[in-house]
C-alpha cells in the first residue's frame, strides 16, 4: 500500500479492511468526494456499525408505537387524537472540544428531528455527565455547557422540563451532553418520513446557509481523544438559534398545508447523510447540483458542501408545482429556499459541481451495505458482591450535614436549572424542581410527564444491574407521581467498542434494558449510541441515559414532592432487592451491595408504587435515589414544612441505598384506608419512620431549618465551582 494511499485511509478514517470493501463495491479505487461520501456514512456515528447487530436485541414495538421507525424520533399514540414524538441524542464529543457550541447545537439538532416529524416541539430535557471540577478546564467546560443549553434552548422558546447531572472523575476528560426533546401533534397531523419519492420530484434545500463549520463532524464523533483534541475544533458546528425558530414555523407551515413529500435535517455528514439516506429509503436515484446550494463561505469546496454540518437546514422533497408556495412561505421567515435538485430514475445518487459530474454512486450500495461488526465481548459476570453483614454502611457519628451537601453527588444544582426557561409556552405544570417534568395536553385535559434515568455510581457498580435500573428508576419517578410509564429514549454512552471490557458492557446493558423494557411494556422507540468516549485510553463510566415519558389522566392530583402539611406521618416503603453503599463509596471506597433486581419483583413495585398514588391517598411522595432515605428526607423539607425523623429509627434505615424504596407522606383521615392499601402486599417492608412539622429537619441530637438546607447545598455549590455562583 503506497504512502500516499496510507495518508487517505488516516485522514478519511478508513479502515484497510473498509477500503477493501469500497473497491469490491465501486470496483476501482474512490476518487475526488466518494472518499468523503464513504468516510462520513461509513463512520461508527452514523453507521452504527459497532452496535447495531445489538440494538435489534431491543424491545420496540406494542399498540402505542406509530410508523416511525428508522425516522428521526419515535411516535406513540396517546389515545384521544394525542400522538407525541420524542428522542435522545447525544452531543458529547463537540461539547468537550467547545462547551458552549458543542452543547447549544446539540440543542438545535434535538429539536429539529422532532420538528422533521411533523410536531411541535413543546419540551426539552437533558442529561450531562461532568468530571471533578478541580480537573483541568472542568468550570469553563459546565460554564459553557450550561450557558450553551441555556442560550438556545430559551430562544427557541421551548421550556427545559427535566434533566440529570451527575458529576464523577472518570468523566474529566470525556464530558457527556445528552439531549432531549418532545413534540406534540395536533388531532389532525400526519408524521412525516424522510424517504424521498415521486419522479421529478424537487430536492428542495432550506434554512441557513453552508458554511465550512463541523466538516468531519461525524468522523469526529467516531473516534477517541488524543492530546490534538484542541486542533479539532473546525468541527464543531456554530448555531443560531433565532434561525432555528424561523425555521420550526416555516417547515410546519409547509408540512400543515400538505406542501411536503418527505423531509429530512441535514444533522451529522450534512447534506450527504441527508440525501443518501432519504435516497435508500425511497429506493430512488437523486440529481444533486452542488452549485445551488447556498453557500456562506467564499471558496468552499464541494467536498465541504458534501460533509459541512453548519446548522438549521433541512431538505425537502417536494411536487414541481407545490415549490413557488414553499418559496413563498420561506421567504415570509426570512429563509433560504432552493431547488438544487430532482429526483430521477434508477437508484443512483449523481452529483455535478461547476458544471461536470462529480460522481455517481449507489445510496443503498453504501447506507444499506455499510459495515456491520459484532465485536468481541464477553460473558456478563456479577461484580462488587459481598454478603449483608459484610457491606459497610457510614454510622451517623461519621456523619455530618456537610459531608452530604458538599459531596459532589449531594451539592445544589440550581445554578445549573436556574438558567433554563421552564415555563415558556405555557404548558409546564412541573418543571425542573420535580423529579418528573409535567406538561398539561390542552385538548384532552390529561398529563404528559417526562423523567431521566442512569445512575453512573451503579453502572460502576455493576453493568447489568445498573442497566436494569435506568429503565426502572424512571419507571418508579413516574409512578410514584401517578403517570403509567409509556415508552422511552436512550442515548447509550460508552467507551471504545473495540476493547472486549467496554463491547461486554454495552451487550449487558442493551439485554438488561430490553428485558426491562419489555416487562414494564415501555418500547424503546428511538435513541443513539455514543462509542469512542476515551481519552488516551481511558474510558468513561459506561452510561445508558434514558428518558421515559408517562401519561395520567388527571393533571390536578399529582403528589407533592415536598413535605406540605404538618402532622401527617411519614414511611418508608421498601421493596429490598439490591441494596448498595453508595454514598460510603462517593468518598471511602469502591461501591459495594449485595443482592440484585428481579425484573418481575421490580415490575410488580412499580406497578403497586402507582396504584397508591393513583388512591390519592398520600400528601407527598417521591423516590428514595442516592444517598438513601436521609438525603430524600433532607429534600423533603427544604421548602418549608420539614420531618421529625422518629429517634429509634436505625442509621442503616436512613443510609441504605436500596432499589427500591419511596417515601410518603399521609394525613390522618387517610391512615386506616393506607394501611388496608399497604398491608395486602405482603412483599413490601414497612417502616413508618416520623412525623411531618411546621419547618426543618429532626432527628436525636440534629437539627437543620430549611433554609439551612437550602443554603448548605449551595454553600457545596459554592465550594467546587465559586467562580460561578
Amino acid at each position: 500500500m503506497s504512502t500516499d494511499l496510507e495518508k487517505k485511509l488516516s485522514h478519511y478514517r478508513i479502515s484497510k479492511n473498509e477500503f477493501s470493501k469500497i473497491v469490491e463495491i465501486l470496483g476501482r479505487e474512490p476518487e475526488g468526494v466518494e472518499w468523503a461520501v464513504f468516510s462520513a456514512l461509513w463512520s461508527e456515528h452514523c453507521s452504527y456499525k459497532s452496535s447495531k447487530v445489538h440494538l435489534k436485541k431491543f424491545y420496540s414495538k406494542n399498540h402505542r408505537v406509530k410508523e416511525s421507525f428508522g425516522e428521526n424520533a419515535g411516535v406513540i399514540d396517546l389515545g384521544l387524537g394525542e400522538r407525541v414524538a420524542f428522542k435522545m441524542e447525544s452531543h458529547n464529543h463537540p461539547s468537550y472540544i467547545s462547551p458552549y457550541q458543542g452543547a447549544a447545537t446539540g440543542v438545535g439538532g434535538i429539536l429539529r428531528d422532532i420538528f422533521t416529524m411533523g410536531a411541535r416541539p413543546v419540551a426539552l430535557a437533558n442529561y450531562l455527565c461532568f468530571g471533578n471540577p478541580n480537573a483541568d478546564r472542568m468550570t469553563s467546560i459546565v460554564d459553557g455547557v450550561v450557558k450553551g443549553i441555556a442560550g438556545y434552548g430559551n430562544c427557541v422558546g421551548v421550556p427545559m422540563l427535566a434533566g440529570m447531572t451527575e458529576f464523577h472523575e472518570e468523566y474529566n476528560q470525556n464530558v457527556l451532553v445528552n439531549a432531549f426533546a418532545l413534540g406534540l401533534f395536533a388531532p389532525e397531523e400526519k408524521v412525516f418520513t424522510s424517504s424521498a419519492t415521486g419522479l421529478g420530484n424537487f430536492v428542495v434545500y432550506v434554512g441557513a446557509k453552508t458554511g465550512r463549520d463541523g466538516v468531519h463532524g461525524a468522523s469526529m464523533a467516531s473516534e477517541s481523544f488524543d492530546e490534538e483534541s484542541e486542533s479539532k475544533k473546525p468541527t464543531v458546528q456554530i448555531g443560531d438559534p433565532f434561525f432555528e425558530k424561523l425555521l420550526i414555523e416555516g417547515c410546519l407551515e409547509v408540512m400543515k398545508e400538505g406542501l411536503v413529500e418527505g423531509i429530512q435535517d441535514m444533522g451529522a455528514a450534512g447534506l450527504t447523510s441527508s440525501s443518501f439516506e432519504m435516497a435508500a429509503k425511497g429506493g430512488v436515484g437523486l440529481k444533486l447540483d452542488l452549485d445551488k446550494v447556498p453557500q456562506r463561505d467564499k471558496g468552499i469546496t464541494a467536498e465541504e458542501i458534501l460533509l459541512s454540518e453548519s446548522q438549521e437546514r433541512m431538505l425537502l422533497i417536494c411536487r414541481p408545482e407545490n415549490f413557488h408556495r414553499i418559496e413563498e412561505v420561506f421567504k415570509k421567515w426570512s429563509l433560504d429556499a432552493a431547488v438544487i435538485g430532482e429526483v430521477i430514475d434508477g437508484e443512483n445518487i449523481q452529483l455535478y459541481w461547476q458544471g461536470g459530474k462529480l460522481c455517481e454512486l449507489s445510496p443503498v450500495e453504501i447506507v444499506d451495505n455499510a459495515p456491520v461488526y459484532d465485536r468481541e465481548f464477553f460473558q456478563w459476570k456479577d461484580k462488587n458482591r459481598v454478603n449483608e453483614q459484610q457491606l459497610k454502611l457510614p454510622s451517623f457519628d461519621e456523619f455530618t450535614f456537610e459531608s452530604l451537601f458538599e459531596s459532589l453527588a449531594g451539592i445544589d444544582k440550581s445554578w445549573i436549572y436556574d438558567q433554563y426557561d421552564q415555563r415558556v409556552g405555557a404548558k409546564t405544570a412541573r418543571d425542573l424542581r420535580d423529579p418528573v417534568g409535567v406538561i398539561f395536553l390542552k385538548d384532552s385535559k390529561r398529563a404528559l410527564g417526562v423523567t431521566l434515568g442512569c445512575r453512573p455510581y451503579l453502572m460502576k457498580f455493576d453493568a447489568k444491574q445498573g442497566a436494569l435500573d435506568s429503565v426502572f428508576y424512571p419507571a418508579l419517578k413516574l409512578a410514584v407521581k401517578g403517570f403509567e410509564p409509556l415508552a422511552l429514549t436512550d442515548c447509550l454512552n460508552f467507551g471504545n467498542p473495540e476493547k472486549p471490557e467496554v463491547m461486554s458492557e454495552f451487550v449487558v446493558s442493551v439485554e438488561s434494558m430490553s428485558a426491562a423494557c419489555k416487562a414494564l411494556d415501555t418500547p424503546v422507540i428511538s435513541g443513539n449510541v455514543s462509542f469512542y468516549n476515551e481519552t488516551m485510553n481511558k474510558n468513561i463510566i459506561s452510561t445508558p441515559s434514558t428518558a421515559m415519558v408517562g401519561l395520567k389522566e388527571d393533571i390536578h392530583k399529582i403528589p407533592q414532592s415536598y413535605f406540605v402539611q404538618a402532622e401527617e406521618e411519614v414511611y418508608i416503603l421498601s421493596d429490598r432487592q439490591l441494596v448498595t453503599n453508595g454514598y460510603w463509596g462517593i468518598s471511602k471506597s469502591s461501591i459495594e451491595g449485595y443482592g440484585e433486581i428481579h425484573i418481575d419483583k421490580a415490575k410488580k413495585f412499580v406497578k403497586w408504587v402507582r396504584e397508591l398514588a393513583l388512591s390519592n391517598l398520600c400528601t407527598s411522595t417521591n423516590v428514595v435515589g442516592r444517598f438513601g432515605v436521609l438525603n430524600t428526607l433532607l429534600h423533603m423539607s427544604s421548602q418549608g414544612v420539614g420531618v421529625k425523623v422518629f429517634p429509634e429509627v436505625k442509621d442503616k434505615s436512613l443510609f441504605e441505598e436500596v432499589c427500591y424504596q419511596i417515601v410518603v407522606s399521609v394525613p390522618h383521615q387517610n391512615l386506616e384506608p393506607f394501611r388496608k392499601f399497604i398491608n395486602q402486599n405482603i412483599d413490601i417492608v414497612v417502616e413508618k419512620v416520623g412525623i411531618t412539622q411546621e419547618e426543618g429537619f429532626h432527628w436525636r441530637d440534629h437539627e437543620l431549618a430549611s433554609k439551612n438546607i437550602v443554603d448548605a447545598g449551595l454553600k457545596g455549590w459554592e465550594k467546587y465551582f465559586e467562580s460561578l455562583a
